[in-house]
């Protein structure tokens, strides 16, 4: 399945030039930098991520010693019946000599290239490092130099988290183990020098006098995802030497290269422009803009910066041919980390990527969407043996790599799962996808849902056994799981209209969602999140699961469904603006959907307000750290991709059968510009506006064509032009 879906980006991958003809009113990209006055003292908070989808790094930036602890995405323990976690991997130590006296330090990452460096003075010369994760030769590649010959000594060494065999030979270092489980993994680094002596000394490799020295890690498992083959594959070491052998063998230029060159071509895509910064702000380190933000400082460019940096994430933690980014991407320094580092199905994985289609970047989706297929014949048996049903599969809210679940049943979650294999459909128009893999699975989880509906007393038919996570009674008939079938139903209508097949369970489909309990208005105006109206209108819970219609669905709209809209409206009134990480970003989305762009803003300042709570909060303890990591807290990323994109719904949205330009834009951000969003059916959207209205606009295609838009209030068919 991986080559069906691998062939179904080479469209939206032209779109890496998008020059339309107007120009964007400012150039942004040298304000893309996070950057710092002294090391990070705390990985979660403080530490740097950099990674190539597979294999991230977290940078602490030391002066005397530093540390790199990295990740390999595939390092799980666990099996089929048992949950596990998701593991850290081990840590890169460099011991410098000791600095008599440190100047001018800076620590910066540069998510315009994808390039941590740190630069600082120490008894005249000036030290440079350099640290990047190469999706394209798939090792990260760290490089320290000096403006004077032969100024680079120090020590290297490293650590496994699970007392693995660390060997020495020549100019390298590996680390060998397996888990309980069986899973075998392998890392190993190079050290390269220029000018000086390399060796091993006792539990290190000694690098004297050097002129420069690069290091080039390498790292995985014989994990496959293969259920057929019981998820192993070949012994990595092959591989990992492989790596380290033609990675070695390029200059570092070359190998900074091929990486800028691969990651700017996802990345450029984009550019998004919402207003100019003082220049003094712009100056100030990332930790004293937050905090002038949080105090209710201006700052655009820090929000471009936000935004960008769910990108940033997205491109550096969910790669095609490897899983997708879990709870907290692929980084973590734990082997018992909060809720396993997981794939927790209520929303946070679907959250992870709901900025991948519209930010032009499908094929980050691609993980997900493999790893949905692939879990597929263990949900099908832990399904079937725990319903007593016959067809069809769901998951457990906490998710592993081997298809094992944990914690309560989720039942529509495959059916929210199946959203994900829609929306690819959705934003590409790839029939072949749509029709080999996507649509078998949309297919046989409407199946699950025709054998497990139920009537009510007054012959709606509803699920049985629901659950509006992680708030109230289990009961039947939840409006979140009726509102999750629905779009099930309805993008498996669709799909076989497309594909004209099937017609006769179509109709069979189209007759049971006709039947779905739907929405309801409460007693307060409310939507009401359960089929009896028991809402507590004091009630500020961080999940506001039954809003589903209003988004990521469609059922709901301003437009459509007004009074289900101003229902949601209360809702949302209610529920408040203070809560958790995560939370605040999906209420992002909320108000973008109601067009009310100055709340959605409200809401995008107050998930930006730095904090410094690293324990477990479940209430309102929620913002983003130092780093801008989205805290929950702790540390969930979820909260990042989420807001990302929220600000892309505040500027373009396609679910509704037509492009809405702007249907959110704050007054804050009267004048700005956003080029190279992506709209259903495959339209690259870029906008200019002043004043708050559209100046200019382009949509275009691969086939180019007749749609619909809405822009400055006027629903209108245009032509696109053709990409």
């Amino acid at each position: 399945m991986r080559n069906i879906l691998k062939c179904n980006i080479l469209g939206l991958t032209l779109t890496l030039v998008l020059l339309f003809g107007f120009q964007m009113t400012k150039a942004k990209n040298s304000s893309l930098k996070l950057w710092y006055d002294q090391p990070a003292n705390d990985w979660m908070t403080e530490a740097l991520p950099i990674g190539n989808g597979r294999l991230g790094g977290m940078i602490f930036g030391g002066i005397d010693t530093e540390q790199i602890q990295y990740n390999e995405i595939s390092l799980w323990t666990g099996d089929e019946k048992e949950t596990g976690a998701y593991q850290a991997f081990g840590d890169l130590f460099i011991d410098f000599n000791k600095a008599s006296e440190i100047l001018h330090y800076k620590r910066e990452l540069n998510i315009d290239n994808a390039v941590h460096t740190i630069n600082y003075e120490s008894n005249g010369v000036q030290y440079k490092r350099e640290y990047f994760s190469s999706a394209k030769d798939q090792v990260m590649v760290m490089r320290i130099s000096a403006s004077q010959k032969g100024s680079c000594s120090g020590a290297i060494r490293m650590t496994d988290m699970h007392n693995g065999k660390i060997e020495f030979e020549d100019q390298k270092i590996t680390v060998k183990g397996m888990l309980k489980n069986g899973l075998i993994y392998e890392s190993g680094v190079v050290v390269l020098n220029d000018g000086g002596v390399v060796k091993v000394s006792g539990n290190s490799i000694k690098f004297e006098k050097t002129n420069t020295i690069s290091l080039i890690l390498a790292a995985g498992t014989n994990y496959l995802p293969d259920y057929n083959k019981g998820w192993r594959g070949e012994n990595p070491h092959q591989k990992i030497e492989q790596q380290l052998k033609e990675a070695s063998l390029r200059p570092y230029k070359q190998l900074l290269d091929r990486h800028i060159v691969d990651y700017q071509n996802l990345f450029k895509r984009v550019h998004l422009n919402v207003g100019e910064s003082d220049p003094k702000v712009s100056e100030l380190t990332t930790v004293k803009r937050l905090i002038a933000y949080k105090k209710g400082g201006e700052d655009p460019d820090l929000e471009e910066l936000f935004f960008q940096y769910g990108r940033y994430l997205l491109i550096s933690s969910s790669r095609p041919g490897s899983l997708p980014a879990n709870l907290q991407g692929i980084w973590n320094n734990s082997n018992n980390p909060p809720w396993r580092s997981d794939y927790h199905s209520n929303i946070n994985i679907q959250m992870n990527y709901w900025p991948a289609e519209v930010t032009n970047l499908s094929e980050c989706h691609v993980p997900f969407l493999e790893y949905i297929n692939n879990q597929r014949e263990v949900r099908k048996k832990a399904t079937q043996e725990f319903y007593k049903s016959r067809k069809g599969w769901t998951v457990q809210t906490e998710n592993n790599i081997y298809g094992a679940g944990s914690f309560v049943w989720n039942p529509p979650a495959s059916a929210w799962y199946c959203q994900h294999l829609w929306e690819h459909y959705a934003f590409t128009n790839d029939q072949k996808y749509l029709k080999d893999f996507a649509y078998p699975v949309l297919k046989e989880i409407c199946e699950f849902w025709e054998e497990r509906l139920i009537p009510d007393a007054n012959g709606a038919l509803v699920t049985p056994d629901g659950w509006s996570p992680e708030h109230g009674p289990h009961e039947p008939g939840v409006t979140y799981d009726q509102e999750i079938v629905w779009d099930l139903f309805t993008n498996y209508i669709e799909a076989s209209k497309i594909l004209n097949i099937d017609s006769e369970y179509r109709a069979t489909v189209t007759a049971l969602r006709e039947k779905l309990l739907k929405p309801k208005v409460g007693k307060w105006g409310q939507l009401k999140e359960w089929s009896i109206d028991r809402d507590d209108s004091t009630d500020t819970h961080r999940h506001i699961s039954h809003l589903f219609a209003l988004h990521p669905g469609r059922q709901i709209s301003v437009t459509a469904t007004p009074e289900l809209a101003a229902a949601a409206r209360k809702t949302l009134i209610s529920r408040g603006d203070q809560s958790t990480g995560w939370a605040m970003a999906w209420r992002i989305n909320f108000w973008a959907r109601m067009f009310d762009g100055n709340h959605a803003y409200k809401l995008l300042r107050n998930l930006m307000s730095i904090v410094g709570n690293v324990g477990t909060d479940y209430d309102k303890g929620g913002g983003i750290y130092s780093n801008l990591f989205d805290a929950h807290p702790p540390f969930q990323i979820d909260g990042n991709f989420g807001a990302t994109a929220g600000i892309a719904e505040m500027l373009i949205q396609s679910q509704a059968g037509e492009i809405c330009l702007l249907p959110a834009l704050p007054d804050a951000w009267s004048k700005g510009s956003v080029k190279g969003l992506i709209a259903r059916g495959g339209f690259v959207v870029d906008i200019a506006w002043v004043s708050g209205k559209v100046t200019t606009y382009r949509i275009a295609s691969e086939k180019g064509g007749k749609v619909i838009i809405r822009v400055n209030g006027v629903v209108k068919t245009i032509k696109a032009a053709k990409l």
